[in-house]
């Protein structure tokens, strides 16, 4: 337990470089490229997080306004992705969830049931936090460390089947994103995607930067859509002028900073990606394209991911307010909506209206099973020695709480062990398909090659 809280402790910023110093002399990297591949992933790091924290400072006083203009009586609180993380790697379940997703990651690939090498340890405290539910539920450790592991594999298959997605339309080859949050979301946008290629017209319509760029230059840019949407958003929240001109020019920054950031990390992922590759392709495609997992920071920065997150802060207030039996007050997850949408805006294509579609169904939901969850998520919270902020005594989180991936995954285990052997299957199942797709995918590369 002393070695794995020392690990997270060091914090990605350390312990990102240091991984691939070592997997770049693993992959038998020349020393100055792999300590450089390290910095620079260190570096890149360090720059997207102190953006994003940037973006989520000036968002969380134009959140608070807004949750106060909006005047909602609602009583399951958000206290936010940090306490959510903070929860479940406080449990036993996080103490072990390291080493068991790490342990599943290597005989999936051994297995060839996934192509991702995740590096992104710190995430995986989604998976103890699914876990750390279930264990509070069914009173059992074992089978709450089974529930994380189940919630790693599901994970990691939805992550193969967008990393093409991720390749094509965030322009970041030989990665993947195998993150709990923004995975959740993935079924909602294929479903979104299958609905609207059926009806006539509305097939038809397009939002992307491209389409932003041709019609209404001024949009086309980051940095202007994230000056007027930042404004607009203050501007809703009813702040002084100067509140209003500070958003907006902070979120112009985000908008051109993100991207620059993540090029920047992406320096120091390429040389170990093109080696992995490299060694792949010297086995004969025994192993086929690799791709590296990394934190959905990467591209936060995408103009419609942070547009369309943006967009709905107030809206999900409003939701908060209008759908019958929520009792979930969104506040502190509000700023963390990017993340939400980083792999749906992949799945959509680059497209703002379909990612839009997905967001307004996902969070409506995200409010109901937040709600759902309060009792469970308090429980444990309370477990863990967590104080409940002043005057609260029910607390949940859109990361994870709020999620559909971890709600399915406790409903089966409510149901005890036929609950537990459908999710058996289900995951049985899906690891199958995801094997035989990239199969598939392999064979059609090497014969490509050929």
């Amino acid at each position: 337990m002393y070695i794995i809280d020392y690990i997270i402790g060091l914090g990605a910023s350390v312990m990102m470089p240091i991984i691939f110093m070592l997997l770049g002399l693993l992959l038998r990297l020349p020393l100055s490229k792999a300590i450089k591949a390290g910095l620079m992933v260190g570096i890149g790091f360090i720059g997207l997080s102190i953006t994003v924290n940037l973006m989520i400072d000036s968002l969380t006083p134009v959140s608070h306004a807004l949750v106060n203009r909006f005047g909602l009586n609602l009583n399951v609180l958000d206290v936010g992705w940090p306490a959510a993380a903070a929860v479940a790697m406080g449990t036993r379940v996080g103490a072990l969830v390291i080493p068991v997703c790490v342990a599943i990651n290597l005989l999936m690939l051994y297995t060839k049931t996934t192509r991702i090498l995740n590096v992104d340890i710190w995430n995986l405290w989604h998976h103890a936090f699914t876990g750390s539910l279930v264990t509070i539920i069914t009173d059992s450790l074992w089978l709450g460390v089974f529930a994380a592991g189940i919630n790693c594999i599901i994970t990691m298959v939805i992550a193969d089947r967008t990393t093409a997605d991720v390749e094509k339309y965030l322009n970041l080859p030989s990665i993947s994103v195998p993150h709990g949050f923004s995975v959740s979301f993935v079924p909602a946008a294929w479903l979104v995607n299958a609905v609207v290629d059926r009806i006539p017209y509305i097939r038809d319509i397009k939002i992307d930067t491209e389409v932003i760029q041709q019609r209404l230059s001024i949009l086309g840019d980051p940095a202007s859509l994230g000056a007027i949407i930042g404004a607009l958003l203050a501007i809703i929240a009813g702040i002084d002028l100067k509140a209003i001109l500070q958003t907006a020019i902070t979120m112009a920054a985000v908008m051109t900073i993100i991207p620059r950031m993540a090029k920047m990390l992406m320096e120091g992922v390429y040389p170990i990606s093109e080696r992995i590759q490299e060694l792949a392709q010297s086995r004969a495609g025994t192993f086929g394209r690799i791709a590296i997992g990394l934190d959905s920071a990467v591209s936060v920065g995408h103009p419609v991911t942070l547009s369309v997150s943006m967009l709905m802060i107030p809206v999900m207030l409003v939701l908060a307010a209008v759908i019958p039996g929520n009792q979930f007050l969104p506040f502190a997850s509000l700023t963390g909506l990017p993340f939400a949408f980083v792999l749906v805006t992949a799945v959509c294509r680059g497209d703002m209206f379909r990612t839009l579609l997905t967001a307004l169904l996902t969070l409506s939901l995200a409010l109901l099973i937040g709600t759902s969850l309060a009792p469970i998520v308090t429980s444990t919270a309370v477990s863990t020695g967590f104080s409940l902020p002043q005057g609260t005594t029910s607390i949940s989180s859109v990361d994870y709480a709020g999620a559909m991936l971890p709600w399915a995954i406790i409903q089966g285990f409510h149901f005890k062990e036929v609950g537990m052997g459908i999710l058996c299957l289900c995951t049985l199942g899906l690891v199958l398909w995801n094997r035989g797709k990239l199969a598939q995918e392999n064979a059609r590369n090497l014969e490509g090659e050929a």
